[in-house]
């Protein structure tokens, strides 16, 4: 049965007791800070899958409810925004707001829409919550109209009790670059609640593929596979994109939601053409900007693309074909990692910024490069299919996952 993107982040989907426990918990600390004692900001920390961006959805409907139907609650006639920096994102959210009563389309938008609207009215809002928060813009960025220095804080400044998901694996860009510290100093300046989810969801992966995962990226370093990698999940090594690339097409017309993905390292341009990946026989071009109020996943056609963080990103897939691009590579003689950041070709994600040394920037932009790596890595729920350009690390991979049985 295909299974659609929408389907994972809806208030539909059963939550589990630590969840609604947490949705209650956020619920009670709007009601506290909306009447005194704000700006007020409650963030809910977790890798992905652990489901952060699920609980928002079901708080979000909650609140909207109480907004637009329970006359005696305090949260009643209540300005409530929810936010994302994420155009494929966003769809999936308009489009849950079709099918829920209390929740509007026009409910849910980008943070500088929102800012700059705002800033228009001279006005203020009750709640705001921000899916993704580690998307949110860390410096300015006249060309897509924001003149501010920080989207957080701005947004709360306009905001009684701000509620956002956050992950520092997944910050991929240099102007939306931070750590856990630099959030923090920010968040930690008003009255606020942090809570950490911790348990994993999305992938039927076991823990020690997860691990391994995690040690690819943030180690550098090839550690032994698992012995039960393949233990209830459908996990491969290819030595030949090509194969890969068939299986994954099988994949999606059993159960659909199965992509190739890729991080940069590739010809990619912004100019409108199509850029190719090529690996042997392998050939086919980068995700194309889409402009339909589908996901990129759930086109049809986008199985003859290979996606990236921008479309994929937030999103559970069924099956992921994952190609490890150029500028990793295996050093010789170890088991150890090489990040070429020559060899990066996504010039919008690692572009400079005036307040880091070039030093400084070459190591965050190797920290952003892995950060894509690993939110690739865990996009696929029932299967994850591995394949590395550098001969030596496809060599190695490849022999590993050999001698699993």
């Amino acid at each position: 049965m295909e299974i659609k993107a929408v389907n994972n982040l809806s208030p539909f989907k059963e939550l589990t007791p630590e969840q609604n426990k947490l949705v209650d918990q956020v619920i009670t600390f709007s009601k506290q800070h909306l009447k005194q004692d704000f700006p007020a900001v409650f963030t809910i920390y977790g890798d992905a899958g652990t489901g952060k961006s699920v609980v928002l959805s079901h708080l979000f409907n909650q609140i909207q409810t109480a907004t637009r139907k329970n006359k005696e609650s305090i949260l009643y006639g209540s300005e409530n925004y929810f936010v994302v920096n994420h155009p494929e994102i966003l769809k999936i959210y308009k489009e849950i707001a079709g099918q829920l009563p209390n929740l509007y389309k026009k409910d849910f938008t980008r943070p500088t829409s929102l800012i700059n609207t705002l800033d228009k009215k001279c006005s203020k809002v009750d709640i705001v919550l921000i899916d993704e928060a580690h998307l949110l813009l860390s410096k300015s960025d006249p060309y897509n109209n924001f003149t501010y220095q920080n989207q957080l804080v701005e947004i709360i400044k306009r905001a009684k009790v701000v509620i956002l998901v956050f992950d520092t694996h997944q910050v991929m860009r240099t102007k939306t670059f931070w750590t856990k510290e630099k959030l923090e100093s920010i968040t930690h300046d008003f009255s606020y609640q942090d809570y950490y989810l911790t348990h994993q969801f999305r992938m039927n992966a076991s823990d020690e593929l997860i691990n391994w995962f995690n040690d690819f990226t943030d180690k550098l370093e090839i550690m032994p596979l698992p012995k039960n990698a393949k233990q209830n999940y459908d996990f491969r090594i290819f030595d030949d994109a090509e194969k890969m690339r068939q299986e994954i097409v099988k994949r999606n017309s059993e159960v659909g939601l199965s992509r190739i993905l890729s991080a940069t390292g590739y010809p990619s341009t912004l100019d409108g053409k199509k850029h190719y990946i090529q690996e042997g026989s392998f050939k086919m071009p980068w995700d194309q900007y889409n402009y339909t109020v589908k996901p990129w996943a759930e086109i049809p056609q986008t199985i003859n693309e290979v996606g990236s963080f921008y479309t994929c990103q937030g999103f559970d897939l069924n099956y992921t074909g994952i190609i490890i691009s150029p500028p990793i590579s295996q050093i010789p003689g170890t088991n150890n990692l090489h990040i070429d950041i020559n060899k990066f070709t996504d010039t919008e994600a690692f572009k400079r910024r005036k307040d880091l040394s070039e030093k400084e920037l070459n190591e965050i932009k190797k920290q952003l490069f892995m950060n894509q790596l690993n939110v690739l890595f865990k996009r696929g729920v029932y299967g994850t299919y591995i394949y590395a350009h550098d001969p030596l690390l496809r060599k190695t991979l490849y022999e590993m996952y050999s001698k699993l049985k």
